[in-house]
């Protein structure tokens, strides 16, 4: 018969694992890795684990043009309805931006497709001190949500806005390219859903790929975001306005651009 007034002691018992892990995480951060070695440990700005196996030979990468997108948010829904994340959180997002225009004109409306950008020299990476966040050889960017602590490390690491802790995991939730689609030969369901077909999925490793087509035919109106960032992310757009290239943040749905 369980105990009807249970002990300080019992009901701290019942502190979560989570919690545990989080404070022995913290506690190693902060006493054992900075008293280790000069060689890169997880957690260190340096630290760069082997990339774990993909799809062999492969780099996948997306190409975005801006001026096939309507912002009419199918990729967003699509990809709720394949991932599954908690309510009012999203992996990817069409953040509309109204861009006022010189001469006192009416302003232009922006729709800007956001999602994690599946870098090269990824940030979230290093800084997770579980290594839960890890990269594969085909570039994909995925969180292994058993081992992660939800710390919020990579979360701040991130410069594109791109990660959040779910909700109902209490763990880093992003998007993934719909990695299990693109394994059985599937594309992700926010390309697939695409009504204007803006989104174009592809082994950048492949010259003859339809994203390396593409970007050849486009090739001095190719952009990333934030590229002072030195991360080589590998989500690339089409008509991406100046304005947007190195101030995007937040997640906020509709911004005013008001000094360019």
């Amino acid at each position: 018969m369980a105990d009807p007034n249970p002990s300080p002691l019992t009901q701290n018992q019942g502190t979560s694992k989570r919690t545990f892990l989080q404070e022995l995480v913290a506690l190693a951060t902060t006493f054992g890795l900075a008293g280790t070695a000069q060689a890169a440990l997880p957690g260190d700005p340096g630290f760069q684990p082997a990339r774990r196996p993909g799809m062999p030979g492969k780099r996948f990468g997306m190409l975005v043009d801006m001026r096939k997108c309507i912002g009419c948010q199918a990729c967003t829904v699509s990809c709720s309805v394949e991932n599954q994340p908690p309510i009012g959180q999203f992996r990817t997002t069409v953040l509309q931006y109204e861009v006022e225009q010189p001469g006192g004109s009416a302003p232009a409306m922006v729709s800007l497709p956001r999602l994690c950008n599946h870098c090269d020299e990824p940030p979230c990476v290093p800084v997770c001190p579980v290594q839960a966040t890890f990269q594969r050889t085909d570039g994909i960017v995925l969180v292994d949500n058993e081992r992660c602590v939800g710390c919020g490390y990579c979360v701040q690491a991130c410069p594109y806005d791109a990660r959040f802790i779910n909700h109902e995991t209490q763990t880093a939730d992003k998007c993934t390219f719909c990695e299990h689609r693109l394994e059985v030969g599937l594309l992700p369901a926010c390309v697939e859903s695409c009504v204007g077909g803006a989104r174009v999925i592809g082994d950048l490793n492949d010259p003859h790929s339809a994203i390396n087509q593409r970007m050849a035919e486009h090739q001095d109106e190719l952009k990333v975001l934030k590229p002072e960032m030195n991360t080589a992310p590998r989500v690339f757009y089409i008509g991406l306005p100046e304005a947007f290239v190195h101030g995007i943040d937040g997640q906020a749905s509709v911004r005013l651009v008001a000094e360019h």
